[in-house]
This record gives C-alpha cells, structure tokens and sequence, in this order.
C-alpha cells in the first residue's frame, strides 16, 4: 500500500502542477470560461471579479500540488484538493450533461479535452483524492523543517508573478488561433478533405393525438391515417469541417465590411485591437503615437478594431490623440485574437508577424523591415 500511495501521491501533484501551469500561461482564458460559466448561471454579479477568481485558482493548483508532493500541512491540503476535485467533478458533469457550456477548459487553450475525458479525468482524481485523505495518517513529507517552507513561499511568489507578468504582457505560448506565424486568410477556410456534419432527416407523424418520429426510409407516406407534423434534421455524425479562424469581420460602424480588403493589402499592416476602450491601458501611449506617426509616414495602413458603440470608440482615439482609422470587430473575437487591451498586431497580407501588450509596443524599426 505504501507504494501506491506514492504513486497517488506523485500523480496527483503533477497533475495540479501541470494543470495550474499551463492555465498560468494565460490567465484571462480562464476568466472568460468562468464569465461563460457565470453567464449561464445568471450569476453576473460575479463576472467583475472572474480574473481574481482566475488567479487565485490557477495559484491554489500550483500551491497545493506543491505541497502535496513535499507533504508540507498535509492534512490541511489533501482535505482542500478533494474539495476543489470535488467542485471540478461538478463542473466538468455539468458541462458534458446540460450541453450548454462546449467545454469546460480544465487545460487553458493549450490543451484541448472533450467533456467526456475530462468528466473521466475528473473520477479518476475523485477517487485518488478520497485515497489519500483515508490514508493522510500514512503519509510521511518529503522536505520538512524550513526547507519545506521555503519551497511553498517560492511557490506562492512563482504562482502569482507568472500570472501577472502574462497579464501585463501576452501570454508565454500563444495556444489560440492567432498567434504569430498563423495566415489569417488561409485560416478562415475550411481545411481541404474535410470531412461535413453528417444530418439525418427526420419526418414527425401524428394519429390518434399521438406524434411519432420517422427516419425517410420508414415514413408512413402511404398510411393516410397517420398526418405530417413537421420535418428537422438531427446530427448523425460531427465532422470537422470548420476554419480554425471563425467571425473575424472587420467592419466600419455603418455595416461595411473591409475585411479582405485588410488582410490583402500588399507590404504590412498594423491593427490596435481595443477590447473596450474605458478599460483600455494607456500606460505606454506616447510610444503607441510615435508608431503611428511612423506607420503614416511610411505609408502602412494603421487601423484600430473597437469593440465599443462608435461615440466611446472615437471618444478614445480624440481623447488620445491617436490617428487611426477606427473600425469594430466583435469583442468575443477581440479578446480571442489579442488577450491585451489594447494589443497590437503586425499582418503581412494576411500572415501575422508579430503581436505586442500595451507595455511592449515596438519602435518604428518594425515596419522598416
């Protein structure tokens, strides 16, 4: 028993480690599944504070597979790690039953899982979880004394600054869709080969006050007692005919569309997106001005994609003084393509070639190259 309680143990804490690892990369994807969460729940009151939700758990996970694995407060930490196995269980049952939320984000972006593998992750940690709070008595800490609680403060600095360092910048390994290097244009086709959804008609028959469901193969057509309802199609198979880049329209703000006039536009092009403009960042903007200032000079279109209603976009860009020409993109599209408000983007026809946080605007020299 003693080495399969290490081996809980170990795989147990790795597992939190890894988990809150990879979700520290970047912590607003959380907040968004949780504003997901909460948006569905009727629970808007909590969406302001999503993001401290966000940190605060990605920091437990790495704290408490910390000190798992050292077996530092033991007792204390297998007790919250079953409660907190316990909340995902929930939520990951959820998510695979009510269909109402597509997936649950256990790994970040980084790691995609289907509900029911993550529903499966989740019992097999259940039961681990439950293993090792029988047998706590049993198990001995591998690090004590004040070496123990040097780790776990290291621990709690590294979990929360990584955070916030990603916050202020980008995040360390861009999972989503745009990141650099990606062709937008070719990104927003369908992949070559791939395979449609496959629906199956469905006829709905009523006799005697009673409605039935028929395939096209089995349909009473020629039974006149039995009277047509209806007709829909169920999905029979999920194929995987989708883009990787979907709704990315730029529009102005009468309905116009310019977006494949943007991403053809020969030589660069450089877009500011702007999430929400009264929330906006502007530590860093004399450098943002001298780019634009550049960009103009030098003859690259700069644009800047608004997700706010027209008088709070212009409003911005007056009370900045920033010359660009202000278009919208959907904020759900904004926040997916450009974690940072506002984040800058560098396109070549249509290939991305770098992106920037409001703290690491580049000088003038990158669209010189």
């Amino acid at each position: 028993m003693k080495y399969i309680l290490w081996a809980i143990r170990i795989i147990v804490a790795l597992l939190f480690i890894f988990s809150g690892l990879v979700k520290a990369n970047d912590p607003l994807g959380l907040s968004y599944k949780m504003d997901e969460f909460f948006e569905v729940w009727g629970m808007h009151w909590l969406m302001p504070y999503s993001l401290v939700m966000s940190i605060a758990m990605i920091a437990f996970e790495i704290i408490a597979g910390v000190a798992l694995l050292l077996g530092y407060a033991y007792r204390l930490f297998s007790f919250l790690l079953l409660a907190l196995v316990v909340f995902f269980t929930f939520l990951t049952a959820y998510v695979l039953f009510s269909g109402k939320i597509k997936e649950c984000g256990c790994f970040g972006d980084c790691i995609p899982l289907t509900p029911i593998q993550t529903f499966t992750k989740d019992i097999i940690l259940l039961i681990m979880g439950i293993i090792l709070v029988v047998y706590r008595n049993r198990i001995q800490p591998l690090v004590k004394g004040h070496a123990a609680t040097a780790i776990m403060i290291l621990t709690v600095f590294f979990s929360v600054g990584s955070q916030l360092w990603a916050l202020e910048h980008l995040p360390y390994h861009d999972c989503l869709p745009y990141k650099v290097g990606a062709n937008i244009i070719e990104d927003r086709k369908i992949p070559e080969g791939a395979i449609p959804d496959q629906y199956e008609s469905i006829m709905i028959y009523e006799k005697d006050g009673v409605q039935k469901e028929f395939t096209m193969e089995n349909y009473p057509w020629q039974d006149t007692t039995w009277v047509f309802v209806d007709r829909k199609d169920k999905l029979v198979k999920k194929g995987n005919a989708e883009p990787k880049i979907r709704d990315f329209i730029i529009t102005d703000y009468d309905g116009n569309e310019y977006t494949d006039a943007i991403l053809n536009t020969p030589g660069y092009t450089l877009l500011l997106f702007v999430k929400d403009s009264k929330k906006a960042r502007t530590d860093n903007i004399d450098k943002l001005k001298a780019l634009v200032n550049a960009a103009k000079e030098a003859g690259v279109p700069f644009y800047m994609l608004c997700s706010n209603n027209k008088e709070e976009a212009f409003a911005f860009i007056k009370e900045h003084d920033i010359q660009a020409e202000v278009l919208v993109l959907d904020g759900t599209v904004s926040k997916t393509a450009m974690r940072s408000n506002p984040g800058l983007m560098l396109l070549e026809q249509g290939v991305i070639k770098g992106k920037w946080s409001f703290r690491d605007y580049p000088d003038a020299g990158i669209i010189k190259k």
